[in-house]
């Protein structure tokens, strides 16, 4: 066991794709070790992706796909001008609010960070904001996509942990909105101390014209809310309906979707989703073999004679999550942490639908930093900063997302009040 850790962790640190760190230190203990037969290393594989809420997960991205590239982007920035431009530092709200809303269709914070991002940082920069006060704005508020409904890490999360994905879908609205008012505030406290100013006057004209504009955009998050809370759809059905609806404003309302477009799209989804699956049925073979070979329990039961206080559990917990976010994807930290968690969890009465939107928050967080913050590379990219430079820009931005983080771990019924209220959970 120990020699496939030690695997695991050398071929990852040679900078190997994660899915090949994982599937190849599991094959070597299965193989050298165990003396396991193939066909059932197969099976194993095959069925860590032989899952029906899986099949959410291709349909999620090909939505978030068909947002950014229908023009919706654009109508959201507009209206959230309207909203929040009015305010001291204006933008900077605006830039948090741009994603609150576009958070409800993409599921994913570097589809965020991709879309709005683009915009948002041009849009700051033309006002006079300072690049790295613009950059770090827009990577923090991108943590806001996964956590907001729908959510691709949910979705894997629901799978693992064998919870109702549905009930992390509401318990991730109150969190969401949590880390927009410590943001906000944060941006509000920054427009004091460096004196920035209103970017435009209030209209009520001019917010109800961007209103119209951006509805049927809008109206996404409520047709996947609504739908599963009304027992309509199933989180996978939802999905199929966001890319319908994505399909129609794209093709037929707003007219800026091409065949050459949607055909790009596709084979972008596609390649999305091949890698999550990789990732995902590698990570199956991982966890199985942490199971079987009862490491997840032996952990459980060196941590719990540690302490059995859940406060101090999520304390440790966190911060494990927090180091590993900043080496390994969400998906596949996901997929490996969760089979080892999941028992200490249950016996210290930890619900795992406050625990999903826990894990998922530490995670985005990881997604900021180097070696391997996604957000942070896509951000570099956009606003053409130094990896320096956009790290230390993005630094003081971990003021409000940990407090966020602090207080959704502290609090369980921020993230459990809707799915009691739904009857979700207990």
């Amino acid at each position: 066991m120990t020699l496939m850790i030690f695997v695991f962790l050398a071929i990852l640190l040679a900078g190997v794709p994660v899915f090949i760190a994982l599937a190849g230190s599991s094959l070597i203990y299965t193989h050298v070790v165990a003396g396991i037969p193939d066909f059932v290393i197969l099976h194993r594989m095959a069925g860590g992706i032989d899952s029906f809420p899986l099949l959410a997960v291709p349909f999620f991205i090909l939505a978030g796909n068909l947002m950014n590239s229908a023009g919706i982007t654009n109508r959201i920035y507009d209206f959230a001008v309207a909203c929040a431009g009015w305010m001291r530092g204006g933008l900077g709200h605006v830039n948090i609010l741009g994603s609150v809303i576009f958070a409800g269709m993409s599921g994913t914070a570097i589809a965020d960070a991709a879309g709005l991002g683009t915009i948002e940082i041009k849009a700051m920069q033309d006002h006079g904001y300072e690049k790295e006060f613009s950059v770090g704005v827009t990577a923090a508020s991108a943590t806001l996509g996964p956590i907001i409904p729908p959510s691709l890490p949910f979705v894997i999360y629901g799978m693992m942990a064998n919870v109702s994905i549905g009930a992390l879908f509401l318990g991730g609205i109150v969190p969401g909105l949590v880390m927009t008012l410590f943001m906000m505030a944060y941006v509000y406290y920054c427009a004091r101390k460096y004196n920035m100013g209103r970017d435009q006057k209030f209209s009520f004209y001019v917010l109800g014209v961007t209103f119209i504009a951006a509805l049927p955009a809008l109206l996404t998050p409520a047709i996947i809310i609504g739908g599963m809370t009304f027992g309509w759809f199933t989180p996978t059905e939802a999905a199929i309906a966001a890319c319908a609806w994505a399909l129609i404003l794209g093709v037929f309302l707003y007219r800026t979707m091409t065949w050459k477009q949607f055909y790009k799209i596709s084979m972008d989804t596609i390649e999305t989703t091949a890698g999550v699956l990789l990732i995902v049925g590698a990570a199956s073979l991982f966890g199985w073999v942490l199971t079987t070979t009862r490491v997840a329990e032996a952990a459980a039961e060196a941590l719990l004679q540690l302490t059995t206080n859940r406060y101090i559990i999520l304390l440790l917990i966190n911060l494990l999550l927090l180091a590993i976010g900043c080496f390994l994807e969400p998906i596949a930290s996901i997929s490996i942490l969760v089979p080892v968690l999941m028992p200490i969890l249950t016996k210290v009465g930890i619900d795992p639908v406050h625990f999903g939107v826990v894990m998922t928050l530490n995670l985005m967080i990881g997604l900021l930093h180097p070696p391997l913050g996604m957000v942070l590379f896509v951000l570099m990219r956009v606003a053409k900063l130094s990896l320096e430079r956009a790290t230390m820009a993005i630094l003081p931005w971990l003021i409000p997302l940990l407090g966020s983080l602090i207080a959704i771990t502290l609090i369980p019924d921020l993230t459990l009040w809707l799915p009691r209220l739904a009857g979700l959970v207990k």
